[in-house]
């Protein structure tokens, strides 16, 4: 059985699919089975794949249903004792395997490590803003604004999925920051600093790209959250504060739109709550 199953979801991106997986290829760290998750491609990703032979386990889905879909049905298949992702779009640095497992390894009570990142914004490098700066230990507070998580920076135990669940399919966008929210309410988390992934965006099909309004998917997340049992009533205040912020936002957002149906339900939101905004 393999040490780590790295699982890869990919949609019409056979370009930047292969030197993905040419940079899992070349790691200094050999136990693993890679998991590539064609989540109905047009562009022959899975024929394209197929050269590399035992080296790589395709699956294909016969139509595209989102890369919350993908992850899951890679993580069903997956054999690891650990189960690390990288999207399509990304690449990791020589080590990033190494480094994690050895971590997660000597640290039985994390249940999921994450590194820094390398930001590649069309073909330029960037810094990050200092909204997105990383932490370790019960960080919680710190992922309730956006997802400081990267899903290509984590390794994590495959025993985490029965516990908090799998990746929202409901949700076409923040699916990770769903997902994160869920592990970082019950579990410690540890930050590598180290730069061991490069993020490339800027590109025309990048997921959290796609639409205006990214918090409506937050707030979808954050609501899930508060009928949680495990949640404890600081974090409750926490979730309802972060709502009311994004609900603001929103319902600003929507009247300048002109769109009052959707500005209003913002507001009913949070009086479900008995939150005024």
């Amino acid at each position: 059985m393999p040490k780590v199953s790295v699982i890869i979801p990919t949609y019409n991106r056979l370009l930047m699919l292969k030197e993905a997986v040419q940079s899992v290829l070349t790691q200094d760290f050999e136990d693993f089975e890679l998991i590539v998750v064609d989540d109905g491609s047009t562009d022959r990703t899975s024929e394209e794949m197929r050269p590399l032979g035992g080296r790589v386990n395709v699956i294909g889905l016969n139509e595209n249903r989102g890369v919350s879909a993908a992850r899951n049905r890679g993580i069903l298949h997956a054999r690891g004792k650990y189960v690390a992702f990288l999207d399509s779009d990304d690449l990791w640095v020589k080590g990033k395997l190494k480094t994690q497992v050895a971590f997660l390894d000597d640290n039985p009570h994390y249940p999921l490590c994450y590194t820094d990142e390398i930001w590649i914004r069309k073909g330029k490098r960037v810094n990050p803003m200092k909204k997105h700066s990383k932490y370790s230990g019960w960080i919680f507070e710190k992922c309730l604004p956006l997802c400081i998580i990267s899903p290509s920076s984590s390794l994590m135990r495959k025993t985490l999925f029965s516990k908090v669940g799998l990746f929202d399919e409901a949700l076409p966008v923040c699916e990770d920051y769903d997902f994160w929210l869920r592990v970082s309410a019950r579990f410690p988390i540890f930050f590598i600093n180290k730069k061991l992934i490069i993020k490339r965006g800027g590109h025309p099909d990048q997921l959290s790209n796609r639409s205006w309004g990214n918090d409506r998917y937050r707030v979808i997340a954050l609501e899930k959250l508060l009928s949680e049992p495990y949640l404890k009533p600081e974090e409750r205040t926490m979730v309802l504060e972060e709502m009311k912020r994004k609900c603001q936002v929103l319902s600003k957002g929507f009247t300048k739109r002109g769109n009052e149906l959707e500005s209003r339900y913002y507001l009913e939101v949070m009086r479900r709550y008995g939150v005024e905004i």
